[in-house]
């Protein structure tokens, strides 16, 4: 099949330049629906802040105890916080067949199975998503609250 040193040389660069190229195409791909726009309320102090103590091992005390921040406390829904830390990786822009948060033509079947057969789904995993969502220290609480949230974003 391959002759010359000259298609050896061209074998040998292709090698290398396409699966480079599919690898940035899907990198850009996975990334091109992540938008972080400075002036959105995601980006203000206040939702930064919030994002800061959820990454605390221990936020919920320091939450309760105001130590966080010297701002007043945020209240933090667990389930939107598990949201926020794990979920919306794979959920907010539908990677690898994720049902994005909010659509409710895709979470539509979903709802007819029951919120039961939800929570399952995600203690156990299902497709592509790991056990737990892949939050593995995550209670079935904090999974079942997590769900909860994304359910009430259809609403």
């Amino acid at each position: 099949m391959i002759s010359t040193p000259k298609q050896l040389v061209i074998v040998v660069l292709l090698a290398f330049a396409v699966p480079l190229t599919v690898i940035l195409l899907v990198v850009q791909f996975i990334t091109s629906g992540i938008n972080a726009d400075p002036d959105s309320s995601a980006m203000s102090e206040a939702a930064i802040a919030k994002r800061m103590q959820v990454l605390n091992a221990d936020s919920s005390t320091q939450i309760a105890n105001n130590q966080a921040i010297d701002s007043p406390a945020i209240a933090v829904d667990p389930g939107e916080s598990l949201y926020n830390t794990v979920c919306q990786a794979c959920h907010a822009a539908g990677i690898a067949g994720a049902p994005k948060t909010g659509d409710q033509s895709v979470w539509s079947a979903r709802l007819d199975l029951g919120n039961n057969v939800l929570y399952q789904s995600v203690i156990k995993g299902k497709n592509l998503m790991p056990a737990r969502g892949g939050a593995t220290n995550a209670s079935d609480d904090d999974i079942r609250a997590a769900v909860d949230f994304m359910l009430s974003t259809l609403q």
